[in-house]
């Protein structure tokens, strides 16, 4: 059972609520989204594990059950190419969780006109593995998302 806990500090709103289709959707995969706190700082690392893919705008980290969970900041936020954004590990690199992996300013990404809602998604499961998923309520960074099983 992998514990996915929030990379950030915010409320979260459920995936149903983001506001890009194929997130809402889910098919990119299940999991939750936070609507972050308007306040510069770190995305966290949500598991133990080696990171997978590294953008500036998401990251993935597959830990050792081979379970990837991927992090969205923001919506469309690929089209700022980067700017507001600041890589503080590298693909391939191990981390654990709760270590920073990108810099960012949630407000800064909203006043740019992108909406800063993250998604936090288990690549590759099927609903039915998730357990315990928040969709609802504040969480701080390092608190429970869901359980993947």
């Amino acid at each position: 059972m992998t514990s996915v806990t929030s990379p950030l500090a915010g409320r979260a709103i459920g995936l149903a609520a983001v506001p890009d289709p194929v997130f809402a959707g889910a098919m990119a995969g299940p999991g939750t989204a936070i609507d972050p706190v308007r306040e510069a700082g770190a995305a966290v690392a949500p598991v133990d594990g080696v990171v997978l893919a590294l953008h500036p705008h998401a990251f993935a980290v597959v830990d050792a059950e081979g379970h990837g969970v991927l992090t969205h900041l923001g919506i469309d936020t690929v089209q700022l190419n980067g700017e507001g954004f600041e890589l503080l590990v590298a693909k391939g690199d191990t981390v654990t969780r709760g270590q920073p992996v990108i810099k960012w300013d949630p407000a800064a990404i909203e006043a740019r006109g992108k909406s800063p809602v993250c998604p936090v998604v288990a690549l590759d499961a099927s609903p039915e593995a998730l357990t315990d998923v928040v969709d609802d309520g504040l969480v701080k960074a390092g608190d429970l998302l869901f359980g993947w099983s």
